[in-house]
């Protein structure tokens, strides 16, 4: 294992408990470290001939990342009585006597992540991408459906109140930034301010409540490798209850314009043949039946909120406390991201 973080496999206490659990027996093998995790890791093995992935915080995790991993795994467990693709929940450990931390077993999902390798096929084949894309929407569009309270997700969240506190929320974590010295403040983010005046001046009166992901996009899923369908979606750690159309929204503020030009640097082999906005728009109205005439209030909240999610890794950096080159990039995107709700704000006049 490499030295980074073998620390946070203690391989005798860890097969202990998956021996208490009757996880498989034998040895771990085929032990290593899978790509996408930042503020988690994900370690995949086998035993006895089946394939694991055990998620668990960092070795530098932040205050609350264990909170988190066991939120996500109190909402596998829930999806487990849905239709929707994800990792099955094998077990989780709410005690940090085993690696140290808390943490959770899922099965392995075979498929691909599209923004780390498209099969030759799907290069070849523009069909193949625009299903890849028809799917992202339907595998959003049926989280939608979902009843929280017939899953045991009723108390997720805090659904009452849901749009008004997006700007105060958000904005109170840009400022939160000033902790870090040497970053320079919240004019870094061109217009920030403008665009949250704007979104408390034009908030929707109602919200619509349901199951939301948090943080989908393209790279937030596996598809199955022969046909393109979506295998599962990944990264349930930002799940909570609001309005589901902020889901959607957040996958259209990063989406490729038809050039294939993206506010992130997520990106696919060949963009030509997938959907475009448009496409996914008519497809989510179709499949959800939603009122969509506060579209634009959504996609310019994502774009806001993701924006400021972005710069607290610049604002750590200039601390010393984060990797500047990644900085750079994610500050560069955050103001791309700003660019878009401005540019969609002036469409709309």
């Amino acid at each position: 294992m490499d030295n980074e973080w073998k620390g946070a496999l203690e391989e005798g206490r860890l097969l202990a408990w998956l021996d208490s659990r009757g996880i498989g027996a034998g040895p771990l093998t085929g032990v290593r470290l899978l790509p996408g995790g930042t503020q988690n890791l994900l370690i995949r093995f086998e035993r006895e001939g089946r394939c694991y992935v055990l998620r668990r915080p960092s070795l530098t995790p932040r205050p609350e990342a264990e909170k988190t991993i066991l939120r996500e795994a109190r909402a596998l467990a829930a999806l487990a009585r849905t239709g929707i693709p994800h990792p099955k929940l094998i077990a989780a450990c709410d005690s940090r006597a085993v690696l140290g931390a808390v943490f959770y077993v899922t099965e392995e999902v075979q498929g691909f992540n599209a923004t780390l390798r498209l099969p030759d096929h799907f290069e070849a084949d523009p069909s193949l991408r625009r299903r890849l894309g028809l799917e992202l929407v339907d595998g959003i569009a049926s989280l939608a459906a979902v009843d929280p309270d017939r899953v045991g997700l009723g108390d997720f969240g805090k659904p009452e109140g849901f749009l008004e506190r997006q700007v105060p929320r958000w904005a109170a974590q840009l400022e939160s930034y000033r902790q870090f010295a040497g970053w320079p403040g919240p004019a870094v983010l061109d217009g920030v301010a403008d665009i949250g005046g704007w979104l408390e001046g034009h908030r929707p009166a109602s919200c619509v409540v349901g199951l939301m992901h948090g943080d989908y996009h393209i790279g937030n899923v596996l598809f199955d490798e022969s046909d393109g369908r979506l295998a599962a979606i990944l990264d349930w750690e930002l799940a909570t209850l609001g309005d589901p159309l902020l889901d959607f929204a957040r996958l259209l503020s990063t989406w490729p314009d038809p050039s294939g030009a993206s506010p992130l640097s997520l990106k696919v082999g060949s963009w030509s043949g997938f959907p475009v906005r448009e496409e996914l728009i008519e497809r989510y109205a179709r499949r959800t039946k939603r009122d969509l005439r506060n579209l634009l209030w959504f996609e310019v909240l994502a774009c806001y909120k993701l924006a400021i999610v972005l710069e607290g890794t610049n604002a750590r950096a200039s601390a010393g406390l984060a990797d500047p080159g990644t900085a750079l990039r994610l500050h560069a995107s955050a103001n791309a991201l700003l660019g878009r709700a401005h540019d969609a704000l002036a469409q709309h006049g």
